[in-house]
């Protein structure tokens, strides 16, 4: 719910990724690519009035992960009116069912997650078909799956290369921009080179070698809340921030907005439970 003071802490939160994106960026490596990183404010389950709010204090790049509230949020008449610059990114799993819906989306600027080559020829034709009056191409990166995680969409590495090629070759309405992972959670950045990240900048330069593209023009999406400085110190150009700038996401009935019970009424819990647990004991040994 949109309160009286959010326009404050919203500007605030965002200076202050913007402040953490530019020092990370004077900690990378010379050798990099000179790229300003693009930061993608991700405002999923914020209301429309956050993205205005964020669009006031200069923020353009955002991005969503699920097509319905991306359609919504896209088409929402104060965001069209409030943002005529808006750049909208989609960063979640997409469905073949569901390409047709997102590519009818305003002001869409980039698919994130494309993640195979028959995707790929669906994004490509529908997108002939949908914007068939337009010459311009719809910049799309190819989702990684870095961690090998089965919960994890993405391609295998050992792909890459191959459906980057296909996708240059035969996807003419597709302007490939460049790879993306979501990687392992919870990595511990003091511990070292995030192994996710490592394997992206290693299948970027595989792309470059084989395809003969220069590295600046093969894009990096890479980084979220908890990692995007390490992510930008070893070549991020594109990090999605979300809850440092919009705060905690707002799930219906989720376990992180439900109180949680005071110790007094965890240890009568407890204790009930133990009640229980011996009363069948009990039972059992008759």
């Amino acid at each position: 719910m949109w309160k009286v003071g959010m326009s404050e802490e919203i500007g605030k939160a965002l200076q202050s990724a913007v402040d953490r994106v530019n020092q990370a960026v004077a900690r990378r490596s010379k050798v990099l690519p000179a790229l300003p990183p693009r930061l993608v404010a991700v405002s999923k389950t914020k209301p429309p009035e956050m993205v205005i709010e964020a669009y006031k204090q200069g923020q353009r790049n955002f991005g969503e992960n699920y097509v319905n509230e991306l359609v919504d949020k896209a088409s929402n008449t104060e965001i069209l009116e409030s943002c005529p610059e808006i750049k909208w990114h989609f960063i979640g799993h997409l469905q073949k069912n569901n390409v047709n819906k997102l590519l009818g989306v305003p002001n869409l600027f980039m698919v994130e997650t494309v993640d195979s080559a028959k995707l790929a020829d669906k994004v490509n034709s529908s997108w002939q078909r949908v914007r068939a009056a337009s010459t311009q191409s719809l910049r799309i990166m190819l989702q990684i799956n870095t961690s090998g995680e089965q919960s994890k969409h993405g391609l295998p590495p050992e792909e890459t290369v191959n459906t980057v090629k296909y996708i240059m070759a035969q996807c003419t309405a597709l302007h490939f921009s460049g790879l993306m992972t979501i990687g392992r959670f919870g990595f511990d950045p003091s511990e070292g080179q995030n192994p996710d990240f490592q394997m992206l900048l290693s299948q970027r330069k595989k792309v470059c070698d084989n395809l003969n593209l220069p590295m600046e023009d093969v894009e990096l999406s890479m980084g979220m809340s908890n990692d995007f400085e390490h992510a930008i110190e070893v070549g991020a150009t594109n990090v999605r921030v979300g809850s440092l700038i919009f705060g905690n996401r707002d799930y219906p009935n989720s376990a992180a907005n439900t109180p949680s019970p005071s110790p007094e009424k965890r240890s009568k819990v407890l204790s009930e439970e133990a009640a229980k647990k011996m009363e069948r004991l009990t039972v059992s040994e008759h």
